[in-house]
């Protein structure tokens, strides 16, 4: 549709224009201004006070516990129902044991194997993020809000159906942020970067994709976000997502996730030497990165959830019984295991992760164990090729999960080697156990992956792909290569789940985020918020590599946010009296603490800036930390000469005196 002209951004960072001030004006103070700055200790600079807390979320939130990572018990005999009560178990053999027993990941043995990492007692954890989205009418444009970024761009990946829209993604009147799904075309001239070609196509949909990358990140803690899913819950052809990924990579830029995606391995392997970009057999450091330490961005999915009428034990689920809908809680992480299970079926001894524990309407997710990963700018596939692992169960939904809030949650603890600790990842529904990974269980395979111990960034979306919940099999004389619902050629529209197309036309599937949530162990130093820390920085490979997370047109890869500027008629179109105002030039001024084009976003930022921008330190001269008194003296005497010297000239350029190189050639003088 026709968008408004927007007045220009300038990047908030680099203030307003100063008033012009001539020589004399700055001159007297210089020297005082340079021992001052010089006095300064860097870590004084770094500490702000700012964070990422939204000043509407509840008190009673401000804290939480960890939950207890094991499923309600549940007798032998008896299976669980979708609301946590429990009867008609069939037994113990095969895949029953999962319906009645934690599960381990190979079903060949009766009982669990427990990973040798302890989990720790119950601790407390304070918030440190939280958006409530309660202020109606927020956008997320690039430069519209300094926590989250609309992709506004094409999605080559996964077979994808859809164009990610900016105006698909919004806050409505009731407390929501709305990821919106429609079938509405967008012509799309760009670079294919995954055929690496200029291509003009038509996507058939839109929908949303928010991302926090390079703006929030976090490090260890709790993830929690209360969502109704989008669509229908028995029509298949969604892919509504919750998920984390390491900062290194920025999903949907290609160029930026080659041999970065999904590494864990922090050591040198031989693997890792040729298939992992930044490894750990490099002993050189470069970009701020510590020499030795192998960096990637592996990919925690809270869940990927798939809506569908193909139930438990029939079609493509045959040997599994949980059907859709299901959400799919995962780690995917590389190297993955050479030897490895075939997908739909269950994986032999030592063919698996050992030591995964399920929960109740929980089962090993056999129908997707990881992918292969191969790039057609590899010269060398046998040593440059790798395979990702998708560790991953999936929980039987149901309609109620489409119609009301439901609660999932992430704990993620990162590894501590120094003290014999290897982190966990746990998953929740409603305080219910999906999935508890001990990271000894990863370590013990001896590829040199384990837990994520990469900042990481938050991504809510919702996809269309014919890879996921579409039909496994075409009708026949269906060619399965366009979908498109508004077409009149049957051939366009045969490929789609019945009730898809209709759906969507009779109104956007919309996925409804009422809050998203992270807290951290205050006490426990390994967890951080920022997208640079000490551990693992990040900052100086953005900046080096700028074009890889970039699309053409592009002069960064994120825009300074606009605070003010937006176009208004009255002052509830800056966010009331508390957050903006009208000004009577018709553009909004935003209130302490809010920003945005309208002010509709809390203005937030890191509380410390691990990691801030390049200085003389960085390339080795570190500042005197004491100044001797000569010197300060000497300083302002030379200032002081400087000053009397400069007003003498004034003064006899007031008196008629030409300075010699400004005086005309001989002749020339009236």
């Amino acid at each position: 549709g026709n968008r408004e002209k927007e007045p220009t951004m300038t990047n908030t960072s680099k203030g307003n224009k100063a008033r012009t001030r001539s020589p004399l004006s700055t001159m007297a103070p210089l020297s005082t201004l340079l021992v001052a700055l010089c006095l300064i200790s860097p870590d004084l600079l770094s500490v702000v006070n700012a964070d990422w807390i939204d000043p509407d979320t509840p008190k009673d939130a401000y804290a939480t516990w960890a939950l207890p990572a094991h499923p309600p018990p549940v007798h032998p005999d008896s299976s669980t129902d979708k609301d946590g009560s429990s009867k008609n178990c069939t037994g113990l053999a095969g895949k029953n044991l999962i319906k009645c027993q934690n599960y381990t990941a190979a079903p060949t043995t009766e009982i669990p194997t427990a990973a040798p990492t302890p989990t720790p007692e119950p601790r407390e954890y304070k918030l440190v993020m939280s958006d409530e989205f309660n202020v109606p009418g927020r956008k997320f444009d690039d430069g519209f809000d300094p926590k989250w970024t609309a992709m506004h761009k094409n999605d080559y990946t996964n077979d994808a159906q859809h164009f990610y829209h900016r105006d698909n993604a919004y806050t409505d009147g009731k407390g929501d942020l709305v990821i919106e799904t429609e079938a509405r075309d967008t012509e799309i001239i760009g670079f294919d970067d995954v055929n690496m070609e200029k291509t003009h196509v038509t996507k058939h949909f839109r929908s949303a994709m928010l991302q926090s990358w390079n703006k929030f990140c976090f490090t260890g803690g709790i993830a929690e976000a209360e969502v109704v899913m989008p669509g229908k819950s028995d029509i298949g052809g969604l892919w509504p997502a919750f998920w984390l990924l390491g900062n290194l990579a920025r999903h949907t830029y290609v160029g930026s996730s080659e041999h970065v995606w999904p590494w864990a391995s922090t050591e040198c392997t031989e693997k890792g030497q040729d298939a992992q970009l930044v490894n750990g057999c490099a002993k050189a450091q470069h970009w701020g990165m510590d020499p030795g330490v192998g960096r990637g961005s592996p990919e925690i999915d809270i869940f990927e959830v798939q809506p569908g009428n193909i139930k438990a034990n029939t079609g493509k689920f045959l040997k599994t019984f949980v059907g859709q809908p299901f959400m799919s809680s995962s780690y995917q992480v590389a190297p993955g295991l050479n030897v490895r299970p075939g997908s739909g079926w269950w994986p032999g001894p030592g063919q698996w992760y050992d030591g995964l524990v399920g929960g109740n309407m929980s089962a090993l997710n056999i129908l997707f164990y990881g992918a292969y990963n191969h790039f057609l700018s590899d010269t060398d596939p046998a040593r440059q090729d790798y395979w990702s692992d998708a560790i991953s169960f999936n929980r039987q939904l149901y309609g109620e999960h489409f119609e009301t809030k439901h609660r999932y949650r992430l704990e993620w603890e990162v590894p501590d080697p120094e003290n014999g600790h290897d982190g966990y990842l746990h998953w929740f529904l409603n305080d219910q156990l999906v999935l508890k990974i001990n990271g000894t269980s990863i370590v013990e395979k001896g590829l040199g992956a384990g837990i994520s111990s990469e900042p990481s960034y938050i991504l809510l979306n919702t996809a269309v792909s014919s890879q996921w919940g579409f039909p496994e099999r075409c009708p026949e004389n269906c060619p399965c290569k366009n979908f498109n619902c508004h077409s009149k050629d049957w051939k366009e529209k045969c490929g789609f789940n019945r009730g898809f197309c209709d759906m969507l036309k009779k109104e956007p599937a919309k996925y409804k985020i009422n809050y998203v949530r992270v807290w951290q162990d205050p006490n426990d130093p390994k967890q951080k918020v920022g997208c640079s820390t000490p551990e693992r920085p990040t900052r100086r490979w953005v900046q080096g590599h700028e074009h890889l997370y970039m699309q053409e047109g592009d002069e960064a890869p994120l825009k300074g946010v606009q605070s003010g500027r937006g176009f208004c008629y009255g002052l509830d179109e800056c966010g009331g009296s508390k957050r903006g105002k009208c000004t009577k030039e018709g553009v909004c001024e935003c209130q302490e603490g809010w920003t945005g084009p309208n002010c509709l976003a809390q203005a937030g930022s890191d509380p410390i800036i691990w990691d801030g921008p390049d200085s003389l330190a960085d390339v080795g001269f570190d500042s005197p930390s004491y100044f001797p008194l000569g010197l300060v003296v000497g300083l302002a005497v030379c200032a002081a000469v400087l000053v009397i010297a400069l007003t003498l000239q004034k003064r006899n350029r007031k008196k008629g005196y030409v300075p010699v190189p400004s005086a005309k050639p001989r002749g020339q003088f009236s």
